[in-house]
């Protein structure tokens, strides 16, 4: 989906298969032997993109791609927890088994007296990359400079990490294409640049920039209108974007640049449809360079290289979630830098400041210490073989391919023996159709076998506050009733829409708006556990054991009329019949559902809608056939209520969601969602973030969630699970990463895995 919002971009601590996106491209054909003769293992996958980088990568399937060549600072466990003796080993216990941990890495994290937070990183000595160079400090301290250059524009946050001196480098500097920009065509002071590079990139940018706009009317006229005279505005709608009926693409080029405040790199690799930027504009990467604006710093002083295996990062104050971020993946400074720009005592760290094009050159061909050598991406397959250096013991297996898949491919695949592992939609059509393949009516079997975790991430229903309130006091108790009143009824119906869209097993209700995978997801064993708006306004329980569905829809209504009630809202003989001020007797709800119901919450919806109904509200469903509308609606104060999922990291950390900013600094990146303003929450986000305390980390949580759950702005729905399947004919199960996880994927331990 195109601008997924996410709850934090983090660097991922573990491989996986579970993906985010793919393009929009079909699937190539077929893997082909590999070239020695020895028998591949062959995965199947969404398209790739080709930004097959540890610092450009954009998709799930790129990431893994890069992942199987590459080590990381740090490794998590299959629970989601840091592995902190990776050096040493650690043995931790899991599902009733002891598993060892082994990494780059042992990690010592200090306290000092001045508040600030030293986290020592001592690496093995031992660790190749594939082409037999060591891996040392100096390739630690190479990524996390280009991590945190002026220039950086991947999707790593390391640079935004209170690291001390961060602030000061990055300060001072900026893109030449920004600075131009700003500056515009007329500009006649070329103190930072020549006029000939002016006028060549506006030369260009006037070119490249609506031919990039016409590839997505084009590919919007050939995929959603089939027809030659859709105009450039249909086009730009179904994109998300409203512009003037008589638009040009060059009107839709200055709308995408106006969305993303003129960051080219983030607009056209988030809004591409078929056509790459670069093919448009093939000297862009020039502009990209850093030009000195004002005073910076030639180092980090919280980056030291204390040995020749050795390095501290040293932040200002305490950041829970930064241990995450602290485990970049290590990339090999002679291959993606230059050696002969390093040297650490002169502030140079393997390539000119402002200056990432030489790192960016090695986009689409990854190397590292991991335990396959990536050799080619071709005709739809990504080509590995065994790393024969890597420090855990060369893989069993010396050929991987990823094949590009679709995903009513992917089964298939497996059934006839194309494919070994893959990862299709898991779903009760999928789980029948893996039970058919069997003959035994189990997803386990002679020719599958299954193995199922819960998705890093969960399904809700939104209700923002700024739209949905009483006499506009978005944290009043009267508004707060009211989306009370509306979340009581959407609840009763979440069992059996969950159970209808997914069945048994591949989907479960959850009450806490947090994914069940956390650690601070409060559990049904827990003494102050809550069913989600189960409670009348009275605080009485609203449902008893012994009702049916009818029931509990009577029940449900009659809370809802009470909550109403208590918003100011007329009731008359069991029906509303006025609202008060601000508030309204007809809502909408967004569902992205492709236009013809196709979403796990939209059952819920229309149940709701017809329960509403009795009690004489009316509930608008709009089911949107491009879901980017429903983030463009949500960014406009559009949309009342939605429905979609959040992703997740592995820490629980609530700033980018919840945080209001009444404790200083700005608000969350997502909080213009729901616009949440309290304070309360916000004191207690900031104290679970800045304690490294787990335990009190998620009482602190605990707190934040029963908060939340009191404003209703957010209905927990479904926790849903992802597959992996493998053939079982062809794969040595007995080889595979025993007790995979959500945070701990087959890909974790692929070095050991067979073919029979």
């Amino acid at each position: 989906m195109k601008r997924t919002i996410a709850l934090l971009l983090a660097l991922v601590m573990c491989l996986a298969l579970f993906a985010g996106c793919g393009t929009k491209q079909e699937s190539s054909g077929s893997a082909e032997p590999a070239e020695s003769g020895s028998k591949p293992l062959v995965v199947g996958y969404s398209n790739f993109s080709s930004k097959f980088s540890p610092f450009f990568s954009e998709t799930a399937y790129d990431q893994d791609v890069w992942a199987m060549t590459a080590v990381n600072l740090l490794d998590i466990d299959r629970q989601g927890a840091i592995v902190e003796k990776g050096k040493t080993g650690e043995t931790r216990p899991y599902n009733g088994n002891d598993y060892e941990y082994t990494g780059l890495a042992d990690l010592t994290i200090t306290e000092n007296d001045d508040g600030t937070i030293a986290y020592d990183f001592d690496l093995r000595d031992d660790v190749t990359f594939s082409d037999g160079e060591k891996l040392t400090a100096d390739d630690v301290i190479f990524s996390m400079y280009v991590l945190s250059d002026p220039t950086y524009d991947g999707n790593s946050t390391f640079f935004a990490l209170p690291i001390a001196g961060m602030e000061e480098y990055r300060s001072g500097m900026s893109s030449l294409y920004s600075l131009l920009l700003e500056a515009g065509e007329d500009n006649t002071d070329f103190t930072n640049w020549t006029e000939e590079e002016q006028t060549a990139f506006w030369k260009s940018l006037n070119e490249a920039g609506p031919a990039f706009a016409q590839s997505i009317v084009d590919f919007c006229i050939n995929n959603e209108y089939n027809e030659a005279d859709a105009s450039v505005a249909e086009c730009a709608a179904t994109w998300g974007y409203e512009l003037a009926e008589d638009a040009t693409a060059a009107d839709f080029w200055a709308a995408i640049l106006e969305a993303y405040d003129n960051d080219i790199p983030t607009a056209v690799s988030t809004e591409a449809a078929d056509v790459d930027f670069s093919e448009l504009f093939p000297d862009f990467a020039d502009y990209t360079k850093g030009v000195k604006t004002g005073d910076s710093a030639d180092s980090i002083t919280g980056i030291e290289k204390t040995g020749d295996y050795s390095v501290r990062v040293t932040l200002t104050k305490a950041d829970a979630p930064a241990i995450y971020q602290m485990g970049i993946t290590v990339a090999p400074m002679h291959y993606y830098g230059d050696a002969s720009l390093y040297d650490y005592d002169n502030n140079q760290f393997g390539f000119v400041k402002g200056d990432l094009s030489g790192v960016k050159a090695k986009t689409t061909e990854p190397m590292g210490a991991g335990p396959y050598k990536f050799l080619k991406f071709e005709n739809g397959v990504v080509y590995f073989e065994a790393n024969e250096n890597y420090f855990k013991g060369a893989p069993k297996t010396q050929y991987v391919q990823f094949l590009e898949s679709s995903d009513k491919d992917k089964l298939n695949g497996v059934t006839t023996g194309t494919i070994d592992i893959t990862d299709p939609s898991y779903s009760k059509d999928t789980v029948d159709a893996i039970k058919a393949a069997n003959g035994n009516d189990d997803v386990n079997g002679p020719v599958i076998t299954t193995n199922t975790v819960d998705n890093l991430g969960y399904g809700y229903l939104g209700i923002s506050a700024k739209a949905v309130n009483v006499g506009g006091d978005i944290g009043s108790d009267a508004s707060k009733n009211l989306r009370k009143a509306l979340a009581t009824v959407f609840s009763n119906f979440r069992d059996v829409t969950v159970d209808s869209y997914y069945g048994a097993g591949v989907a479960s209700v959850i009450n806490y708006p947090i994914s069940n995978t956390s650690w601070a997801a409060p559990q049904a064993t827990d003494a102050d556990y809550a069913i989600a708006f189960s409670k009348d306004v009275d605080g009485n329980d609203i449902y008893t054991s012994d009702m049916d569905d009818a029931a509990r829809e009577e029940a449900a209504l009659k809370a809802a009329l009470g909550y109403f009630e208590a918003a100011g809202y007329t009731v008359t003989d069991g029906k509303l019949t006025a609202a008060p001020e601000g508030a309204a007797l007809s809502y909408e709800v967004w569902i992205p559902a492709d236009g013809a119901g196709d979403h796990p919450s939209f059952m819920m919806l229309n149940l709701a809608k017809d329960a509403f109904a009795k009690i004489g509200f009316e509930l608008v469903v709009k089911d949107l056939a491009n879901s980017a509308d429903l983030w463009t609606g949500i960014e406009a104060d559009q949309v009342p209520m939605w429905c979609a999922a959040w992703g997740a990291t592995p820490d629980p950390d609530m700033y980018q969601v919840y945080y209001s900013g009444s404790q200083g600094g700005e608000a969350g990146g997502s909080n213009y969602m729901y616009d949440i303003a309290d304070e309360e929450l916000d004191q207690l986000i900031m104290e679970a973030r800045e304690s490294l305390d787990q335990s009190f980390r998620k009482q602190m949580y605990k707190s934040c969630l029963d908060i939340i759950v009191d404003w209703a702005v957010e209905v927990p729905v479904y926790q849903r699970q992802n597959a992996i399947i493998f053939s079982s004919e062809r794969v040595n199960l007995d080889t595979v990463t025993p007790d995979i996880t959500t945070y701990y994927g087959w890909l974790a331990e692929i070095e050991n895995i067979e073919l029979n």
